[in-house]
C-alpha cells in the first residue's frame, strides 16, 4: 500500500537573538505550508549566533508554535541552540501537539562552533510511517553523515542550514549525492535574507528532492518563502 507524506521547506525572516519573534514567525510558515511536517533552518530560532543561550523544549517562547502545530497536526522540525546532558548543541528542536523535545544535537561542527557546543550523533525521527534522518548544515557535506543515518533506517534526509549568497548550489549537488548513494528524499531548508553571525546575505532556494534526485519543489531567495512537495512510496 502506497504512503504519502506532505513535507515543507521554510525560510522564515530572522531577527538575531529574539526567540520570540521567530517563534511567531515560524508558527505563521507552519500555517502557511498546510503539511505534515515543516523543516526549518540551522539556529533558525535564533539566527546564527553562536553566543545565543540554549533554547530549552520548555521555553514559553514557543508556546506560539506549540499552539498552531496542534491546531494544523503538523511537526516542525525547528533549528535552535539546544540544552545537552553533555553541553550545549546546535541541534533541533521537535514541536507537535504535545510540545517540544530535542531531537538532534548537530555531528559535524566546524570549529568555531566546537567552541562553545558539543557534537551529537546520528539520529532518525518517525512520522506517519516515515522515518526521517536529521542533519544541520556542515553534515551535509560529510557523506559519512548521510551513511551513518541510513545505517538506523531512513527514507528522507532532513536538513536545516545556513548558507552565503554564493552558496546556493550546495543544496542540490548535496540532496543528489544523498539520494543516489541511499536512495531517500532530502529535504533541504536554508536562511534567506540576514540572519546574524556576520550571514548579511544568504541564498535561500529550500528544496525538496526526489530518491531519483529530482528537483520536486524549491523556493525563491527571499525571506518568508517555502517549497512543499508530497512524497509516496
Amino acid at each position: 500500500m502506497e504512503r504519502s507524506l506532505s513535507l515543507a521547506v521554510a525560510q522564515p525572516r530572522c531577527v538575531p537573538h529574539d526567540v520570540a519573534a521567530n517563534a511567531a514567525a515560524h508558527a505563521q510558515a507552519v500555517r502557511a505550508a498546510d503539511a505534515r511536517v515543516v523543516v526549518f533552518p540551522e539556529m533558525s530560532l535564533t539566527g546564527y549566533e553562536l553566543d545565543a543561550a540554549p533554547v530549552a523544549p520548555d521555553d514559553e517562547r514557543l508556546s506560539p508554535l506549540i499552539a498552531t502545530c496542534a491546531e494544523t497536526g503538523t511537526l516542525a522540525l525547528v533549528g535552535a541552540p539546544v540544552p545537552g546532558s553533555d553541553g550545549p548543541h546546535i541541534g533541533v528542536l521537535a514541536v507537535d501537539a504535545a510540545g517540544a523535545r530535542v531531537a538532534y544535537g548537530k555531528v559535524y561542527l566546524h570549529s568555531t562552533e566546537a567552541v562553545g557546543f558539543v557534537p551529537g550523533e546520528p539520529a532518525v525521527i518517525e512520522v506517519d510511517g516515515w522515518r526521517l534522518g536529521l542533519a544541520v548544515c556542515r553534515d551535509t557535506g560529510v557523506p559519512e553523515h548521510a551513511a551513518r543515518t541510513a545505517a538506523l533506517g531512513m527514507d528522507v534526509y532532513v536538513a536545516g542550514v545556513v548558507h552565503s549568497d554564493q552558496e546556493a548550489d550546495l543544496h542540490g549537488e548535496r540532496a543528489r549525492r544523498v539520494a543516489a548513494e541511499h536512495g531517500v528524499f532530502v529535504a533541504t531548508a536554508a536562511f534567506a535574507g540576514p540572519t546574524g553571525g556576520g550571514y548579511a546575505r544568504t541564498c535561500g532556494r529550500s528544496g525538496i528532492w526526489s530518491a531519483a534526485g529530482a528537483l520536486l519543489a524549491e523556493a525563491g531567495t527571499a525571506p518568508d518563502e517555502l517549497a512543499r512537495a508530497v512524497i509516496s512510496r
